[in-house]
């Protein structure tokens, strides 16, 4: 299998269920995956920006996994993009370090399903909302290969047992459907 590097881009994994769970749940049946939790690293840190290009540059496949935050990626991703992704690097003359891999967009919401789906949709369609992100993957070079998304984690729900044990069920199958979205790049 390609490298695979995940970049969770949640700004608090500890008190998150269906993003940790899908982490978790990755790091196991993936072991040569290399998943970076933003949060623990570079949360109240400067970001090692030669550390993170290195990881990029070992990546054949990168995955943002990460909760979608009022219609968008978390700030801490955002930053992390900013700050790592630089002229010379990822884009310019000489910046062809992404150039030819694959970036994957695994998301999670709060909302459920009904919130996203236009009218007259079956599913929820993420594709508009991303689209700024898919724009400056594709300035640099990265191959755009899809979105996976589930619905309806709110971590809100998880003082409730069967609400937890729902929360779970999806994270667990959102987790098994990246990995063979994964196995068939």
């Amino acid at each position: 299998m390609l490298h695979t590097l995940i970049v969770s881009g949640h700004t608090d994994l500890h008190n998150s269920v269906a993003n940790r769970r899908i982490l978790d749940t990755l790091e196991r049946e993936l072991p040569g995956a290399e998943v970076l939790r933003l949060d623990a690293l570079y949360t109240k840190k400067p970001i090692d920006v030669p550390t993170e290009q290195d990881r990029l540059r070992r990546a054949d496949v990168i995955v943002f996994q990460f909760p979608l935050f009022w219609f968008n990626i978390p700030s801490l991703l955002q930053r992390w993009m900013e700050e790592v992704w630089l002229h010379g690097f990822s884009h310019g003359t000489n910046g062809h370090a992404l150039k030819g891999k694959k970036l994957l967009l695994s998301l999670t919401t709060g909302a459920p399903a009904e919130v996203y789906t236009p009218q007259g949709a079956d599913a929820p369609d993420f594709s508009a909302m991303m689209q700024n992100l898919c724009t400056a993957a594709g300035f640099t070079g990265l191959e755009f290969a899809g979105i996976e998304s589930t619905c309806g984690v709110s971590y809100a729900l998880r003082t409730d047992p069967a609400q937890l044990a729902a929360i779970e069920a999806k994270a667990d199958a959102h987790a098994q459907r990246l990995i063979a979205r994964l196995q068939s790049l």
